[in-house]
């Protein structure tokens, strides 16, 4: 039956695909209103732009890091439900030999930092800041499609959180924060001006506010607008847990900038809520999209109304954050109800738009079949080999929800002593559930290491014995065909709390996809660098000279914990 899709699916367009809404959690209540957040999963540091001639389209990006492809591209009719349609990166940095190069293996929180999109005379711009390289800028008429090469328009380190602003008389201004990580200073937000066309600098930098011995350090994430004659620069501050969002206004982009406190936790429950974007609607209606800090599960999007009432953009309501609000006005009475994918049947010719690689993308890495199934090999690991932080070809998405179950059916190939791949939660912290090859048969272990950034090896521990089922034919190299499933649950005691929680995740297994049995130890799900825990598929092997072996995994599931 599944190859019968797989032929049916051939003829259709590889652009057509069903609208996907997710099981463990949909903001759209279907009555008019909206619950936040309105993207439970890690879209850290979001932009959001109106696009196209009638203004009814939104666009948004957010950080990708070392992950590729990058530069996510989501859209939206509503702004509470979103589609992932793209990434404006194919690779970090496609036209740089030297960069494409150097992120090729992974590049833990580096790359791509808090970027910025623009719908500028007919074209969609996205600039940000890699700390180590400068600030570039991609373009592109089709969000949806392909974006140019990028162009590096100032190089050197420190630079972060880069957006430009095109003025009344066709000049543009670049404003920036700074790492002070690479540039040993920060909290001081900067303007120059940029050629017309945004591919350069013409002019020098100036400091424009300063934070620095305030309770507004961690200035940082500037967005630049114009609104009624005012330059505006919107920016969080005061840290990333526990913040809040500046708004300052001057008649000049030079400054000097007043400044004011537009969002706050106040006696809400949602921390730290700022870095986003503002948004002027054809309807009339404003409204700002930012981040929380939710730890494990990483920096999930709010939507916030603004009120410009007092001449100044007062966020949420009175300035805190809402978790219930009547949906943005559009042009249809009912917009579909979509979200971002997270199920994966593997029935496309494509690798789905929810999948990241952990560095640029080398096809030896896997790729899909035309057998309903996504292929990814073994990779081999360093003779010095800690844990799984050096491996390249994780295939990992987002954490969906507080609270999910994430089941895959895969079969595993060997073809060399030590070969494994399975299902894992990847983070600071990690756990794998792997079939590994030992001999002529085959385990089932949990990998788990704790503080893999910093280099701690991983432990394992056997949790079954499993028979080889067949050999291959012409070498006689065993190899597990025989199907397995493997699951994890992720709960929460904290669940529906918006500050996060602590996540634990369970891992269990089946032969037949009938009887399950536990298995492991539970685990503490931990965030990565700069990112949220990320779940997915491992494939690995031992330093030695050795074939591929490989996982076939047949579909992943996202599904609700079961009701008990």
């Amino acid at each position: 039956m599944k190859l019968k899709l797989i032929l049916f699916s051939i003829l259709l367009p590889l652009a057509a695909s069903a609208q996907y809404r997710s099981a463990v959690w949909c903001p759209d209540n279907g009555d008019g209103t909206y619950t936040n957040p309105v993207i439970n999963a890690d879209y850290s540091d979001p932009d959001v732009c109106v696009g196209g001639p009638t203004g009814d389209d939104y666009y948004m990006t957010a950080s990708s890091f070392q992950c590729s492809p990058g530069l996510p591209i989501l859209h939206s009719k509503d702004l509470v439900n979103w589609e992932i349609i793209g990434y404006a990166l194919t690779e970090l940095y496609e036209g740089d030999d030297v960069l494409v190069r150097h992120f090729s293996t992974p590049r833990h929180g580096n790359g791509v930092w808090a970027p910025s999109i623009r719908y500028h005379r007919g074209e969609y711009y996205i600039y940000w800041g890699d700390p180590d390289y400068g600030v570039y800028m991609v373009k592109t008429k089709d969000p949806a499609g392909k974006w140019e090469k990028p162009v590096c328009v100032i190089r050197g380190e420190g630079y972060i959180d880069t957006t430009p602003l095109w003025d009344d008389d066709g000049r543009c201004y670049l404003v920036n924060g700074w790492a002070n990580s690479r540039s040993r200073f920060a909290s001081v937000l900067t303007v120059r001006e940029l050629s017309a066309d945004g591919t350069k600098a013409i002019g020098q930098p100036v400091i424009v506010f300063d934070g620095n011995g305030t309770e507004n350090h961690t200035c940082e994430g500037p967005k630049f607008y114009k609104r009624d004659g005012w330059y505006w620069i919107m920016c969080p501050a005061g840290g990333v847990p526990e913040g809040f969002q500046l708004a300052m206004r001057s008649k000049n982009p030079y400054g000097p900038y007043e400044h004011r406190v537009v969002l706050s936790q106040g006696k809400s429950v949602v921390n730290g809520p700022h870095q986003g974007g503002w948004v002027h609607t054809k309807y009339g209606e404003d409204w700002f999209l930012h981040f929380q800090d939710k730890e494990a599960y990483g920096r999930v999007v709010h939507l916030n109304p603004v009120d410009w009432s007092t001449g100044w953009p007062v966020m949420g309501r009175d300035g805190e954050p809402v978790l219930t609000y009547k949906k943005p006005q559009t042009s249809t009475l009912n917009p579909q109800i979509i979200n971002p994918a997270e199920t994966d049947e593997f029935n496309a010719l494509v690798m789905g738009k929810q999948w990241q690689w952990h560095a640029n993308y080398d096809e030896k890495f896997g790729m899909p079949t035309a057998f309903g199934t996504f292929r990814i090999y073994t990779y081999r690991l360093s003779d010095n080999f800690k844990n799984l932080w050096e491996v390249p070809n994780l295939l990992l998405q987002k954490t969906p929800a507080d609270e999910f179950v994430v089941t895959t059916k895969l079969r595993f190939t060997s073809k060399a002593e030590g070969q494994f791949g399975g299902l894992i939660m990847m983070g600071l912290d990690y756990s794998a559930l792997v079939v590994k090859r030992v001999g002529d048969e085959f385990q089932l272990v949990q990998m788990t290491c704790l503080q893999a950034d910093k280099g701690k090896p991983q432990t394992e521990t056997l949790l079954a014995t499993l028979k080889a089922t067949a050999k291959d034919a012409i070498d006689y190299k065993p190899g597990m065909h025989e199907d397995i499933q493997l699951r994890f649950t992720v709960t929460n005691a904290e669940a529906g709390q918006p500050h996060g929680g602590q996540p634990v995740v369970r891992f269990a297994y089946s032969l037949n996809g009938k009887k399950w049995m536990t298995c492991g130890e539970d685990f503490n799900m931990r965030q990565g660098k700069w990112i949220g825990a990320k779940f997915g598929f491992v494939a690995a092997e031992p330093a030695a000279k050795a074939d591929r072996g490989w996982v076939e995994a047949d579909w992943i599931r996202v599904t609700p914990l079961p009701k008990h």
